[in-house]
């Protein structure tokens, strides 16, 4: 067991025990969490100095107390990631200017399983309504939440700690890591790794996402891999659902590159995804320096494309607001079930949901 700074003993990421009292929370990005974590993890080491005052942290466990669901002593991982944004300033290109107002269009819960050779991802739709507890606000009050209200919501009202609050609230799961993204530092990743090559079963073109893709093979630089993963009106049905199987498409395309690419052959290139990678996220405190987050990512290596069972929440449509879904019951049931006993989710927890009807399905591959 390692100390922190106060000679406290810590756990090393990757491993699961019973918390005690005071136990720190241990929080790849939501477009594309898990190549963000491989792809900097095996070589953030050699660059230590450089790339270590960019990350920003969050201290989760500090800001939730002991109000929490208890871990599960399984050997199991399950990490919240986030894909943040906003509309402020140069970002208004992409919708309306939103004054830097802070929002998560995508979340994603990644469960590694005992042995961190397999792992279930579990997306979940911003406009989900579900209920959200009381969260503490960044002007100092307390937003009371309800038993119904939008899931992105929660990042709006009171940023990271309540989106992992709303999270473990509709589980019952403790989330042991959080990882966020901003698509601006999506952009400068992908374009460090030289793109991303995606094969896409017809045209696609979406005016809102200012993507422009014939069928076929393309490689995407950071501007077309951000237009996919924020495509919705062109594919499916034109809802959030649509655009949720094209992200995790192409997390998957991206992880096969990553493990493809011999990142040590190329130092300048190492460097530049390692710096682009570490400004582009913020993590719990727990994984807050490249040395903890090295450690994090090299625990995740053997997990490949192959390896990952990737669902969307089990929704139907919600019956207040067609614009709107909400959580299946008994299917939502089943999935929380299986991760907390950590077995791979159920085929019938999937088979009536909206998410997972294929309605962007075969579009990219």
């Amino acid at each position: 067991m390692s100390q922190d700074s106060t000679g406290r003993g810590r756990r090393g990421p990757g491993r699961r025990r019973k918390p005690p009292a005071r136990r720190k929370a241990l929080a790849v990005a939501a477009w594309s969490a898990a190549g963000v974590v491989l792809l900097g993890g095996a070589g953030l080491g050699y660059v230590y100095f450089k790339v270590n005052g960019n990350l920003k942290t969050v201290d989760i466990d500090a800001a939730l107390g002991k109000d929490r669901p208890q871990d599960a002593d399984n050997g199991s991982m399950d990490i919240l990631v986030l894909g943040s944004d906003s509309r402020g300033g140069a970002n208004g290109a992409y919708g309306r200017d939103d004054g830097g107002s802070a929002r998560s269009d995508t979340a994603m819960i990644v469960h590694v399983y005992e042995g961190h050779r397999k792992a279930s991802v579990i997306s979940i739709p911003r406009d989900t309504m579900a209920p959200r507890p009381a969260c503490a606000t960044s002007g100092g009050r307390t937003d009371p939440g309800g038993q119904r209200r939008q899931f992105n919501e929660a990042y709006t009202v009171g940023g990271a700690a309540c989106a992992v609050k709303t999270v473990e609230t509709m589980s019952g799961i403790r989330m042991d890591h959080y990882l966020e993204v901003d698509f601006t530092g999506f952009k400068k990743i992908i374009d460090d790794l030289g793109g991303v090559e995606v094969t896409t079963g017809k045209p696609i073109k979406d005016g809102a996402s200012h993507l422009d893709l014939p069928a076929g093979t393309n490689r995407l630089d950071g501007e077309q891999a951000l237009g996919l993963v924020r495509t919705r009106k062109s594919v499916g049905d034109g809802s959030d659902l649509g655009r949720i199987q094209l992200q995790q498409a192409f997390i998957k395309a991206l992880i096969k590159q990553v493990k493809g690419i011999g990142l040590f052959d190329n130092p300048k290139k190492l460097l530049d995804l390692a710096d682009s990678g570490t400004k582009a996220v913020t993590t719990d405190k727990a994984l807050g320096d490249v040395k903890s987050l090295m450690g994090f990512a090299q625990s995740l290596q053997g997990i490949g494309a192959q390896d990952m069972q990737m669902i969307t929440l089990p929704v139907t449509a919600d019956p207040r607001d067609p614009d709107r879904v909400a959580p299946l019951p008994k299917e939502t049931r089943l999935v929380w079930e299986a991760l907390l006993a950590d077995r791979p989710i159920p085929p019938e927890a999937t088979v009536d949901s909206m998410g997972d009807k294929g309605a962007a399905g075969g579009i990219v591959r």
